[in-house]
């Protein structure tokens, strides 16, 4: 078989590849918007990463000119500010009240192991002090937290948990501590 000159190939070729693409047109039509929104997506985030580049090069380049000035109102107070080192013993950070006593109250709680603020007086019958039940000591109840106490009730029983409210009840009396106490016994009782 003899080739045809080129120029006739050529034509050819073209004249199947668009009866070709005249073939695809009605699935092109209906793809052609969404792949041109994409592009169009794709062109934009593009041009927003590179201004955001322009611009963290602009600030590097200010803050080498114009090193920033390190001011803090005398007014202004930031929770950081509230918190000192963590402790060596323990992982419990010190959190103090302005004038430097350790806050025990709202959402410090979770924090307090020591005495509250207002001392409650407790009722004659819970006045005598009686021997610590054996589960306070294999706790170490008077040591622990609210978060570390939350995180044992799971395992006591509701005998356990009784004992250790009228522990607290006839001690310290910290109501975070009784609330809790109290909710894990009726869940647990109502099992």
């Amino acid at each position: 078989m003899a080739t045809a000159p080129y120029g006739v190939r050529l034509l050819v070729g073209a004249a199947v590849t668009a009866l070709d693409e005249t073939r695809k047109l009605p699935q092109t039509i209906l793809t052609y918007p969404m792949t041109l929104a994409s592009q169009l997506a794709q062109l934009v985030m593009k041009m927003q990463q590179d201004v955001a580049d322009l611009v963290n090069r602009g600030d590097e380049m200010l803050e080498q000119l114009f090193p920033p000035k390190d001011e803090q109102a005398e007014w202004a107070t930031f929770d950081e500010d509230l918190y000192e080192n963590l402790g060596d013993e323990d992982d419990e950070p010190r959190v103090e009240s302005q004038n430097g006593e350790r806050l025990t109250e709202g959402r410090f709680a979770l924090y307090s192991t020591g005495e509250p603020d207002v001392v409650v007086e407790p009722s004659p019958t819970e006045r005598t002090p009686s021997a610590a039940p054996g589960i306070v000591a294999e706790l170490d109840y008077p040591e622990l937290t609210l978060a570390q106490l939350r995180a044992r009730l799971s395992s006591l029983k509701v005998a356990d948990l009784e004992e250790l409210l009228a522990y607290e009840g006839s001690t310290k009396a910290r109501a975070p501590f009784q609330t809790l106490l109290a909710n894990r016994i009726t869940r647990a009782s109502a099992k």
